[in-house]
């Protein structure tokens, strides 16, 4: 088929990038918002901005707050559709847990309940979830939509398509692939060191966008390499479930002998019993780490078998001093306050395992490595934009000639998934601070506003990429990056005008987490029109000169 193996590394490079490219923009630009999806957060939720606190008092404060937990309708639904559309019955918690992090002024709490009225599934559960205020103890409302982590951290590797684990698979077939295409790169490009220190922004764009694509490919590449075989590890399970699915009784038959290993109890014992002071234990615990010089706050706790002989409670550090993810747990019997277990250091497998999934969430403590993160995925963007716009480039005066309108789709495509995903992004800002406060669902109401816009992106750019068909640019680009500039100066704007927290306010009070959403805002607004003048240059100054613009090695090994 073909003549040579570079040459058939060129042809998958080239289509499998095109074809998967559009999921893999998703999972790099909202994997890079995930980098401080907590920082916007705070700015989408103007309740919370105040400085991270450390775990409150289970005794004082948690504790009433488990016991009036309830679990959520989503859970009882979800519950009632596996019991054959029935009201689940559940007992009262059977367990509670609180997570925070180092960048987390709130705390997350959830709630576990056994349902009674299943018999096909004798430990299912339902589950309840609640936001406070550390501080108070004061519950968030419900229907506020965490954007940074609940909306755009999930979307970055379940696109949000939930039903039958779609869109985690759909990710793990663009991450494979991005390794194949990162290598097939590799062979393609021979003088990889050259194109290192290439590129020249004022020759015709598919000359232009070749040089961008390959610099920023060259660039990232540890990066890119790296980001896509631990997020396929991070995600091992659904790809590979054989522990959940092939082997379900022997995976069930293992959970309970590794508790049974560790001295913690699988199933409660039916009688009822107190539970001691959960502050204590966590005392104990930070005392312990501070033996094994790992000092430090509790990042997780949770009580299990809520108010039976065989609860226990665990206490896990907020190991931010640290990649791996591992958080030295210590496990308590609830009722006297002994250590039943002080967890050991990870086998080696599981050290490593540890190690490369801590690398790919990074709840570590370092502001320079996290904006390198921020930089990483950028690159990725910028390395697949450019890969869509040098195909379209090549091929538009060809297609043009014959008629068809393959490049015209290809770009509206393009445009839809590089500048209307950033629409999308900026929009959901816009009307988190325009939708009312008070508004039912309102955080359903973000998400459709997301999802509209970005709807709105991709029609704009069928009807503005006609220009492609007779090998002219298509306004698309640039209209949609003064969209950009327009909803992120506007998101800015009404940031100050409903929070009063503008960036006087904000640098001055070293709050960094709104400050640096507004600054990267404005900063992208000033990106979004400097493109958009470029690009009317280039439509302005666009020819259409007989046979070929670039006439590369580089460039033939995309034909």
């Amino acid at each position: 088929m073909f003549s040579s193996f570079r040459l058939s590394m060129t042809w998958m490079h080239t289509w499998v990038g095109l074809v998967l490219g559009y999921v893999l923009m998703v999972c790099f630009f909202f994997g890079a918002l995930s980098v401080f999806d907590r920082e916007i957060d705070r700015w989408a939720i103007p309740e919370t901005r105040f400085e991270p606190q450390t775990l409150p008092s289970y005794d004082t404060m948690l504790r009433p707050i488990f016991e009036q937990m309830q679990p959520s309708r989503e859970s009882l639904e979800e519950a009632s559709a596996r019991i054959g559309g029935r009201t689940p019955e559940f007992t009262p918690a059977a367990g509670f847990g609180a997570y925070t992090t180092h960048r987390d002024p709130v705390l997350e709490l959830y709630s576990e309940y056994h349902v009674t009225n299943n018999p096909a599934d004798p430990h299912d559960h339902v589950y309840g979830y609640a936001t406070i205020d550390p501080r108070t103890g004061r519950q968030l409302p419900d229907d506020q939509l965490k954007i940074g982590s609940e909306f755009f951290y999930p979307l970055h590797f379940s696109l949000h398509f939930e039903w039958l684990d779609i869109g985690y698979w759909l990710v793990g077939i663009a991450a494979l692939v991005m390794l194949a295409a990162l290598v097939s790169g590799v062979v393609i490009h021979r003088k990889i060191f050259r194109e290192f220190f290439t590129f020249r922004p004022n020759k015709q764009t598919q000359r232009s966008a070749l040089d961008l694509h390959n610099l920023t490919g060259v660039v990232g590449l540890p990066f890119h390499f790296f980001f896509a075989l631990t997020g396929l590890i991070v995600f091992a399970g659904i790809y590979f479930p054989v522990g959940h699915t092939m082997l379900e009784p022997v995976h069930e038959l293992h959970e309970q002998r590794e508790a049974a290993a560790k001295g913690l109890a699988f199933d409660p014992a039916g009688v009822p019993a107190p539970i001691a002071s959960v502050d204590a234990m966590v005392e104990e615990a930070k005392r312990r780490w501070a033996a094994r010089d790992m000092s430090g706050e509790v990042g997780y706790l949770g009580v299990t078998h809520v108010g039976d002989a065989n609860s226990y409670v665990s206490v896990y550090r907020a190991g931010t001093d640290r990649v791996t993810l591992t958080g030295q747990g210590i496990h308590f019997n609830a009722t006297t306050g002994a250590v039943i277990l002080e967890e050991p250091s990870p086998s080696a497998v599981e050290g490593i395992t540890d190690f490369m999934t801590g690398l790919h969430l990074q709840h570590f403590r370092h502001w320079m490595l996290r904006w390198l993160y921020v930089m990483g995925g950028l690159a990725g963007c910028a390395c697949i934009a450019t890969g869509f716009i040098f195909f379209v480039e090549k091929r538009k005066r060809q297609h043009a000639k014959a008629g068809v309108s393959g490049a015209r789709w290809a770009d509206a495509m393009a445009v839809t998934a590089v500048t209307g995903m950033v629409i999308a992004a900026v929009a959901i800002l816009v009307g988190n601070r325009l939708l009312p406060a008070g508004l039912a669902d309102r955080g359903v109401w973000e998400e459709r506003i997301f999802w509209f816009a970005w709807l709105a992106a991709l029609l704009h750019a069928a009807w503005r990429s006609a220009p492609v068909q007779q090998a002219r640019i298509a306004p698309a680009w640039r209209e949609q990056c003064w969209a950009i500039a327009v909803l992120a100066v506007a998101a800015v704007l009404l940031n100050w005008i409903t929070t009063g927290d503008h960036l006087i306010t904000t640098i001055g009070e070293g709050y960094w987490p709104v400050a640096g959403v507004d600054l990267s805002l404005l900063v992208s607004a000033a990106i979004a029109a400097f493109a958009a003048r470029k690009l009317r240059l280039r439509e302005l100054t666009a020819t259409q000169p007989a046979g070929r613009t670039v006439d590369t090695a580089a460039e033939a090994a995309h034909a």
